[in-house]
């Protein structure tokens, strides 16, 4: 069997000697993982008689005893598996000079010139993760959170210098400072496997993508009209961030939604619930405060900040208190609103935007209520549903589904699919149908967004 599929062999051995000696320095264990550049695709490890006497010490080590190795293997039987597995491969340890040189001395007792490219993870550790106290293999794992077992076993090390390799080579990507020979070239190939393995698990369809890590974490969700495409231009991009998502990123899942509505919600309900690290938006769940609107007894309409909890008539929902306060101020700007029915001025005064003129004077008694009522309204509609009650019939994922989204006294209530023959009489039945969504007010204000741009199918109000 050859093995044509990786980039390394990444291995460790353990031995009943310091150095090489025929009588008693030998190799009585190896382990050998094949790694592509995105993760180990093949492992072999075997016992293997040494033909000489293991001491106390180094069964002590190891826990490799004489009996164990009686039956097991001797090099010459294991040669031919090792060079085939090794063969085109750079070949990785830690501390490579041990391993390297005890397998190469092996093949020379054999008459044979064993010779590969090497990398130490000892030394390219010391290059991209300065400063650390110490550089072996368990004090180093154990400051990078990497967890060993059956330490001083030939693959329980193996795995955890894999583990290792795979935090060098993300290193290596956020410190391009550092040049180290030959693993540049390694990265690029990598991006590039991943990048084929990932475009072709997504279909040119609408939906919510996820990307995982090698220990299968979502790190990104994302939504799209076409996924195929949107995942090709994150590996177009050229920012630091999207590059470091890049290289952690090993496997992608998808869910079709066939509605782009559909698909904008599902995402921000998966991000809230997951908080990928390399998503920026929407991870907040917990909403503090809220701008509401009310009319006062002069008529006028007023909009104020409130805590959410006590809100009657929520347009907007915040995170805090100045999340908020930043989006009012911006709305009063942008509509020509004054401080004092915004509850940012006391009830007396003359706003001090009427001073500079960016207030037409409702607070001085300057502006008809009816002109300034007609500003706030427009603000007011641009956040409010038309109906508190409606459906919307959208694409479904198949050409003879459609999807159902349903909205009850102004929030959402879920969605569901249906067939494109389904006939619905009342909201009752179609409460009994929907699948709950969970509830968080920004899903209001994805529907009004939608709705606003006109990116739906056929709008139904509800009685």
């Amino acid at each position: 069997m050859r093995y044509l599929y990786g980039m390394f062999a990444i291995i460790d051995i353990e031995t009943c000697g310091q150095r090489f000696e025929f009588r008693k320095g030998r190799i009585t264990e190896i382990s050998i993982l094949l790694h592509d550049g995105l993760s180990v695709t093949g492992k072999y490890t075997s016992l293997i008689n040494p033909e000489c006497y293991i001491s106390p010490f180094f069964i002590s080590l190891s826990g490799i005893t004489n009996e164990m190795v009686e039956s097991a293997p001797k090099f010459y039987e294991v040669a031919k598996t090792i060079l085939e597995m090794t063969e085109g491969r750079i070949f990785v340890a830690h501390n490579v000079g041990f391993d390297y040189g005890f397998i190469k001395e092996e093949f020379a007792s054999l008459g044979y010139k064993f010779k590969r490219d090497t990398l130490c993870t000892v030394r390219l550790s010391r290059k991209l993760i300065p400063g650390k106290k110490s550089y072996s293999l368990g004090n180093l794992c154990e400051s990078l959170g990497i967890e060993i077992k059956n330490r001083h076993r030939a693959e329980g090390d193996a795995v955890a210098t894999a583990k290792l390799f795979d935090i060098l080579m993300q290193v290596k990507v956020d410190h391009p400072q550092y040049r180290t020979k030959g693993l540049d070239e390694l990265m690029v190939r990598r991006i590039d496997k991943i990048k084929k393995y990932i475009l072709d698990k997504l279909p040119e369809e609408c939906g919510v993508y996820y990307f995982l890590d090698q220990d299968k974490q979502i790190i990104y969700i994302g939504k799209s009209t076409n996924a195929y495409n949107r995942a090709l231009s994150h590996f177009n991009t050229k920012e630091q961030k999207g590059r470091k998502m890049l290289n952690e990123l090993y496997n992608v899942d998808f869910v079709p939604t066939g509605s782009e509505l559909l698909a904008l919600l599902l995402e921000n309900q998966e991000i809230k619930a997951h908080k990928p690290k390399f998503n920026k938006r929407r991870k907040a769940d917990s909403f503090t405060h809220c701008i509401e609107s009310f009319t006062d007894e002069y008529g006028i309409i007023n909009f104020r900040i409130v805590e959410y909890q006590k809100a009657e008539n929520a347009l907007l929902s915040f995170v805090s208190y100045f999340a908020a306060r930043e989006r009012l101020e911006s709305l009063i700007d942008e509509y020509t609103l004054c401080l004092k029915y915004c509850g940012l001025t006391g009830d007396e005064s003359v706003c001090f935007n009427h001073q500079i003129k960016k207030c037409n004077g409702i607070c001085s008694g300057d502006e008809e209520i009816e002109e300034y009522n007609q500003r706030a309204t427009k603000l007011f509609k641009s956040y409010s549903y038309t109906d508190s009650s409606f459906m919307i019939i959208d694409k479904g994922r198949t050409t003879d589904e459609r999807s159902l989204l349903l909205v009850k006294d102004n929030h959402l209530i879920g969605y569901t699919y249906i067939d494109e023959s389904s006939t619905l009489s009342s909201t009752e039945e179609i409460l009994q149908i929907v699948k709950k969504a969970a509830y968080f007010p920004d899903n209001d204000e994805i529907i009004k967004s939608a709705l606003k741009q006109g990116k739906f199918g056929k709008y139904i109000k509800l009685e």
